[in-house]
């Protein structure tokens, strides 16, 4: 079976007429379709102001309803837990549902889906019970909080965004491009949860998240704290965040194991320069130096040798 990934925000217009574009897609049980979490405005408090009628949006696919061209901005973290929670409890056919009426709720009832009440209503509307409890328990936190780290990993930038395999497709792309994606996209490999979640706090790095990165890292740390690749992304995660001492605390005992990592005496004599520790950091930098090409190298050495002279 292959699974369709739609990263989405529940308050996005498109959003609203992808999902429509993908029920006319005709996809069978033979393909699984999963909501994943996607946020346009993270830090949105609740209702805010009045956003108006997107022009390209195609008059046919725009939501019916009285506040049509006047919608509410709530925050939707919320409504994805409700989503997690019902995919969880009841597979693909249930989390649809409920997406199609929070959806429906939104745009065109005109209820706040940021509302945790009005939540539970339109979940048990949808065939799911007990949201009310689940939310006040904390159900589905961490895995809307890691579907977006996930999704930042790997690159999601728009709402919505089909991801099938290795491969994507952003906007609300026609039933066309949908069946097209689904029939010849390869399916992603299956790799160890662990290695996953490395590749991804990597990535997060890159895009200059380092708590994102730790995020991501929190069970690897907590089971394999002492693996030497877990550690480094950690040290560079701290450093990154300007967590110095832990940054330290990782980084000395990885440079006394491995000595001839020339990264990670980089970063170490890095850590020190910026600790205000000029002296203790040259060493490092100097035998990190010798060991690589790296100009970064060379360029650190100076910088603090210049900062010794002065």
């Amino acid at each position: 079976m292959k699974r369709i990934e739609v990263w989405a925000d529940m308050v996005c217009t498109w959003a609203h007429v992808g999902r429509q574009r993908l029920v006319s897609a005709g996809f069978g049980e033979d393909v699984e379709v999963v909501w994943r979490p996607y946020q346009l405005d993270p830090t949105a408090p609740g209702p805010q102001a009045e956003a108006p009628r997107d022009p390209a949006v195609p008059t046919g696919e725009a939501p019916k309803g009285p506040i049509w061209g006047a919608v509410p901005q709530p925050n939707t973290f919320d409504a994805h837990r409700v989503i997690a929670v019902a995919y969880e409890r009841g597979g693909s056919a249930l989390q649809g549902a409920v997406v199609e009426r929070i959806l429906r709720a939104h745009f065109t009832d005109g209820s706040d889906i940021g509302d945790r009440a009005v939540l539970a209503d339109l979940a048990a509307e949808a065939g799911l019970d007990g949201v009310a409890e689940a939310l006040a328990a904390g159900e589905g936190t961490e895995q809307v909080r890691y579907q977006l780290l996930r999704g930042k990993a790997i690159g999601i930038g728009t709402s919505p965004t089909f991801v099938v395999g290795d491969q994507a497709v952003a906007g609300a792309q026609s039933p066309e491009v949908l069946r097209d994606l689904v029939r010849h996209a390869a399916p992603g490999r299956d790799l160890p949860e662990e290695v996953t979640r490395l590749r991804h706090a990597e990535s997060l790095l890159d895009a200059r998240d380092p708590l994102g990165a730790l995020e991501m890292l929190r069970p690897l740390l907590e089971d394999h704290g002492d693996d030497p690749a877990v550690g480094l992304l950690a040290a560079r995660a701290y450093f990154g965040s300007a967590q110095l001492g832990r940054a330290l605390r990782t980084l000395e005992p990885l440079v006394e194991r491995a000595p001839g990592d020339h990264y990670a005496r980089f970063l170490l004599g890095r850590t020190l320069e910026r600790s205000n520790r000029p002296d203790e950091a040259l060493p490092h930098l100097r035998l990190a130096a010798a060991m690589s090409s790296d100009p970064a190298y060379a360029d650190a050495v100076r910088r603090v040798e210049r900062r010794g002279a002065a």
